[in-house]
């Protein structure tokens, strides 16, 4: 019975071996997107926390797409002015549009759809 138990120690000794020499192989993870470092929110995981485990041991990443963060690309959309104190917004219409939103304008401040992000505002007007 003694031998028994040695022999399960030594052999899980030998795959801890092994698989620590497997995951010093293993790529590097790389960062949260092409345009992005960091988290973007107080709940994720940073891509190298969150892709660890049996479902990842054999991920390469090289082979991975890594689009760039969509929250920096909206950044770089212009504000879209409009006559009106409210606007709506369908994620521009279409198949890959949104439901579409009443926006209200008043404040005389970009505002950003809740859905998509594009920032509408109202043209200023004189008196």
């Amino acid at each position: 019975m003694i031998s028994v138990r040695k022999t399960a120690l030594s052999a899980g000794a030998a795959a801890k071996r092994i698989n620590l020499r497997f995951i010093s192989s293993v790529p590097e993870v790389p960062a949260q997107s092409s345009n992005r470092t960091t988290t973007w929110s107080k709940t994720q995981q940073p891509k190298k926390v969150a892709a660890v485990g049996p479902r990842f041991e054999q991920t390469h990443w090289d082979y991975q797409p890594n689009p760039p963060s969509a929250m920096e690309l909206i950044h770089e959309e212009p504000i879209r002015f409009v006559e009106g104190r409210v606007t709506h917004c369908d994620g521009d219409g279409g198949a890959l549009g949104h439901p579409r939103v009443y926006i209200n304008l008043d404040k005389g401040v970009p505002v950003g759809c809740g859905y998509c992000g594009i920032k509408y505002q109202q043209k200023p007007h004189h008196h």
